[in-house]
């Protein structure tokens, strides 16, 4: 019996675990599910009689290795800097791999020796890196074909609250890894506008967020630049472009909202705090009196009114009480982090809502130009299962499921999605479940 590894059993598995038990009857595969957590397991499994629980602490060698030896295949939905664990393993053990992550150091240095093996680690086949790269490189390469040159490249992508679930300022809540929301834009980021190089730095990132329309329903967005955009201009094979810009999209309030609480230094995360209440954080954070109001320092500090939307948002959060700080570590992002999973949590009975838009301008050999624009939303069923766990679990299901089925030959080496041997039948098959591009041209 062919044999899948699931590692992780987190809030984005949902879709993936039901997806690979489902095709397992007609397959005939055994689906090993490990987790540190049972509970979460025994959740996402219910029983299935082709699912093999397994409890695992994945630094545990012995332990690991053990069940990468059992699979064919190994899908990792672990935190990033974990994935090298079973990358190794997968090495020595002749072990196909996919991953939602971004591709890091270490997991690129594996590539030589993967190729060499005739392994496939497929990284950045989730949503956001995922579906936008094969979604993307489909309507790239296709205006390849009718010998158009692009000559601009922008692509959004944003996990939001549904409007009918937004109940709280900051139009924000929880539907991704917590930790990432909180040091999102941490490194800067770096893009190309008008044949020139941008780069941000930390505190510039959000501080002048710009607008898109997606649709009437929705309203306005906005936009913020997401890392270093420039790492993808070979691998999108785009030589010629003159703008190529990767960017997340928010509610407009959040990014103001968000400077304001990077300008406060709440994000740090690398100095120890010694206050203990909410309140005397933020000001040792900031050198605050005692003499004066605390929200007066900071309205003054931000420049800002004391009834603007920002000071609502900060004083929703609690950082103006003298509420104790219940974090275990005690840097600023940690207790941020806190006091965020608590606010910004998921309601059972609320949505999410993903939105995806790709804009790209193209020259054709005449010289007139096109703009071909291509939409994707996708509303959740709610807390369980959300749009964000189908959007991220079921490109790597699919792909695991065709590789398993002899349908994809897998690529050799470390790669992203963006080639048609992968992109195709993946994007055709995640249109039966509702994930579907919208095109328009002008």
């Amino acid at each position: 019996m062919q044999t899948i590894l699931v590692v992780g059993a987190g809030k984005t598995s949902v879709y993936l675990i039901e997806y690979l038990l489902k095709h397992s009857v007609t397959c005939k595969w055994r689906l090993i599910v490990a987790d540190a957590n049972i509970e979460a397991i025994i959740g996402k499994t219910q029983g299935h009689k082709n699912a093999e629980p397994v409890v695992l602490d994945i630094t545990n060698n012995e332990d690991r290795t053990e069940l990468v030896k059992r699979s064919d295949i190994v899908v990792s939905l672990m935190p990033p800097h974990l994935h090298i664990h079973l990358a190794k393993d997968c090495l020595e053990y002749r072990k196909h791999l996919i991953t939602s992550s971004y591709v890091s150091p270490q997991i690129k240095e594996l590539d030589e020796q993967a190729k060499k093996a005739g392994l496939m680690f497929m990284c950045e086949m989730g949503l956001d890196p995922g579906i936008d790269h094969m979604s993307a490189s489909s309507m790239i390469h296709g205006i390849h074909k009718v010998a158009a040159t692009v000559k601009s490249f922008k692509s959004y992508a944003g996990g939001l609250i549904a409007p009918e679930s937004d109940d709280n300022p900051w139009h924000y809540k929880f539907t991704w890894n917590p930790k990432n929301i909180v040091l999102a834009g941490n490194m800067g980021a770096k893009h190309l506008v008008d044949g020139e190089v941008q780069e941000l730095s930390y505190n510039e990132v959000f501080a002048a967020p710009k607008k898109l329309t997606v649709s009437k329903e929705l309203g306005d967005l906005v936009y913020y630049p997401n890392r270093n955009s420039l790492s993808y201009l070979e691998q999108y094979d785009l030589p010629e472009v003159s703008t190529f810009i990767r960017a997340t999209l928010r509610y407009p309030d959040f990014c103001k909202g968000w400077q304001a609480v990077i300008e406060l230094g709440l994000t740090d995360d690398t100095i120890n705090v010694k206050a203990d209440t909410n309140k005397t954080w933020l000001i040792e954070r900031n050198g605050f009196d005692n003499t004066t109001a605390i929200e007066t320092q900071v309205a003054n500090k931000l420049n800002i009114n004391l009834d603007s939307t920002i000071m609502k948002q900060l004083s929703w959060l609690g950082v103006f009480d003298e509420l104790p700080i219940t974090a275990k570590k005690r840097t600023s992002a940690e207790i941020l982090l806190s006091i965020l999973l608590k606010k910004w949590a998921l309601k059972d009975e609320d949505k999410d809502l993903i939105v995806m838009v790709h804009e790209i301008e193209y020259q054709h050999r005449n010289n007139t130009k096109t703009v071909l624009t291509s939409t994707m939303t996708l509303k959740g069923e709610g807390n369980q299962y959300s749009a964000m766990a189908k959007t991220v679990g079921l490109p790597m299901a699919i792909l695991a499921k065709l590789v398993m089925m002899g349908k994809v030959t897998p690529p050799a080496g470390v790669h992203i999605p963006n080639m048609p041997v992968v992109y195709k039948p993946v994007l055709s098959e995640l249109e039966e479940y509702g994930i579907i591009f919208e095109e328009k041209v002008s």
